[in-house]
Formats: C-alpha cells, structure tokens, sequence
C-alpha cells in the first residue's frame, strides 16, 4: 500500500492559495485529496476568503481616508 501522510496545515494553506488563484495542478490537488479531509479545505478556503474580504474593505476605508472623503 503506498499510504500518503495527511497533509499538515501549511500544506493545506498553500494548496487553497493556489486553488484561489486558479494556478492548482491536477497532480497537486488529488494528492492533497487522496489522503486528507476536505473539511480542512473547506474552512482554509472560508478562512482565506474572509481575509480577502477584511483586506479589500481596509484598503477601501485607507483610500477614502487619504482622498479626504
């Protein structure tokens, strides 16, 4: 049996990331799919979104504030 390990957090962070921005291997996904649970995905994906959400609204409120408004 060839077993891969589950994949550990950085691992998880860094295929969501890729994922996020379109650039995910095939090979890459079904490796991090194989051995792991999706719910890990699943919420570093919700985690990842949230982030980009509060750093769009930060950089919104940083501009207003520097145009005056």
């Amino acid at each position: 049996m060839n077993e891969q390990p589950k994949p550990g957090l950085l691992r998880v962070f860094k295929s969501v990331g890729a994922a996020y921005f379109g650039v995910q291997s095939e090979k890459n996904r079904a490796r991090d799919f194989t051995p792991g649970n999706p719910a890990h995905f699943i919420v570093a994906g919700l985690i990842a979104t949230v982030l980009f959400v509060l750093f769009l609204w930060g950089m919104v409120h940083l501009i207003l504030y520097l145009a005056g408004a």
